[in-house]
Parts: C-alpha cells; structure tokens; sequence
C-alpha cells in the first residue's frame, strides 16, 4: 500500500480527500503542527506528497523546497491560486505537477495513479548506466556524472533526459514527453512541460551538458551527442 502525505490545512477538504483516497487502497497520512512539517515527513517516509500553496506559518514553496533538499519523493501540489506564476514556481521548487482547485476527483486519482507508475513500476525495472556526451547516467539513482561532478534531478527530469536519450541525435515531440510524464495531456498546461526542460537544462549546465538539450521550435527537444569516443 502507497503511503501519501496531504499537506492540507482545510481540514473539510483533507477528511474528503482522505476518506476518497482511502477507498483506493492509499494510506493518507496529514499534518499535526504546520510548523514540523519536514519532522513529520521524515517520520511518515511517504511514496508520494500532495501539497496546497496556502498553508499556515510557510507556504507550500516553502516546504517543497525544503523536502527537495532531502528527497525526490513525487509532489503533487493541490492549490485554488491559479496564477502561472505560482505553476512555475511549483516547478522550480522541484514539484512533479500541478492541481487546480476546485477538481475533479478522478483527475486526482489518475494524476496519482500515472505518477506513481512512472516513479516505482520504472524503479523496479532493471536499470542500466548509460553514457551520453561524455557523462554516465545512472537512473536508478537519479544521478549525472561527469569530469565536472554529479548532479541529483528529479524523477521527472530524469525521465524526460532518459526519453530524449533514448531518442538522441533525434526530435522527441512535446505531445510525446507530455504523454509519457502525464498520460493525458488534457489535463496538463503546455508551459509545465517547458518548465520542467528548462529545468533540467539548467541542472545540466552545472557540468556543461545544458548546451546539448536542444528546442526545435514548434516540434519538440533533442538530446545531441556528438563523437564522444
């Protein structure tokens, strides 16, 4: 059973998401003192956190940047702010997506279901190190190495670098990415994607590699790689 973590404070809100979640077989855990949230995460260890922006004492940037300092668990937020400022931010801090309140319950439980299947079914496949441009991928860990260091991303930036890798020296389409992070690109805003490129690209450029994810306007990414022999 998947444990997850509902970092809400509107406690109508967190009994009817737990009571619905529940019924999925999800074992939901909440907050006792919005002040220890990184003490209660730590004794939770939850496979998954879902997160609303308005939270008393600190925001939900806040904490999700905190809990990105220590883990890539998966973060959902939940939020009514609809701003895009406040989507992007969500996605720099290091969130896997973004949830617009008011919702609609099965959007949640399908944006749950496709982000712990990415996250633990991929995990438990039979991982493998791959080079690319000089540098050694290891997706089990989530890790890029290189003569300049190693960097830690995220699931999904490991995920779209492992799909464009796949695919290297060749356009992987946006529609293509967003399908196999998301599922459904209904329910996914366009700019999410390219936040979350952006960030992977800046990620790679602490060891010199943001040069080669390249955009192909209007058609998608590619990873170039060039005579690395």
């Amino acid at each position: 059973m998947f444990k997850l973590l509902l970092i809400e404070d509107d406690t109508t809100l967190f009994k009817e998401i737990k009571e619905r979640l529940s019924q999925w077989s999800y074992d939901v855990y909440g907050i006792d003192d919005f002040g220890k949230v990184m003490q209660e995460f730590t004794a939770i260890k939850p496979d998954l956190v879902i997160i609303d922006i308005q939270l008393p004492k600190f925001d939900g940037f806040h904490w999700c940047r905190m809990i990105r300092n220590h883990s890539n668990v998966p973060i959902l937020f939940l939020s009514s702010r609809d701003h895009p400022t406040d989507i992007v931010m969500s996605m720099q801090f290091g969130a896997d997506d973004f949830i617009q309140k008011p919702f609609h319950f099965d959007v949640l439980i399908a944006k749950i279901q496709a982000t712990l299947r990415r996250v633990y079914n991929y995990n438990t496949e039979k991982i493998e190190l791959k080079t690319w441009c000089g540098a050694t991928l290891d997706y089990e860990k989530n890790t890029v190495t290189n003569a300049s260091g190693t960097i830690e991303l995220t699931k999904n930036e490991v995920f779209i670098l492992k799909r464009l890798i796949e695919q290297k020296n060749k356009i992987v389409s946006r529609d293509d990415l967003i399908n196999s992070l998301w599922n459904d690109k209904r329910f996914i805003s366009d700019n999410t994607l390219t936040v979350n490129v952006n960030r992977l690209r800046k990620r790679l450029d602490e060891l010199g590699l943001g040069q080669f994810i390249e955009t192909k306007v209007g058609q998608g990414y590619i990873a170039v790689e060039e005579d690395y022999e």
